[in-house]
């Protein structure tokens, strides 16, 4: 497995018709965080503690909420907000 991002439950469901600009700020953020959990999380696969909690990231337009599950070597992204 390998570490990656995707929309939970689905980018439209996520998204919910926010503009193309901010939902490629979330995407650009999105590989940001997918790196670093990479990093923090060696063996994501075999990780056995606790999930991190939820966060929430600002970006140009609005912000989103995120998920990292190590086990699964996931970043989910469960809500985008513009403004």
């Amino acid at each position: 497995m390998s570490w990656a991002w995707e929309y939970e439950p689905s980018e439209e469901h996520v998204t919910g018709g926010a503009p193309p600009a901010l939902i490629a700020e979330v995407e650009k953020k999105a590989d940001e965080l997918v790196r670093a959990a990479a990093a923090l999380y060696l063996a994501g696969a075999a990780y056995q503690g606790p999930s991190p909690r939820g966060e929430n990231h600002l970006v140009p337009g609005g912000m989103f909420v995120c998920q990292v599950i190590p086990r699964l070597e996931r970043v989910f992204i469960l809500r985008v907000t513009g403004w």
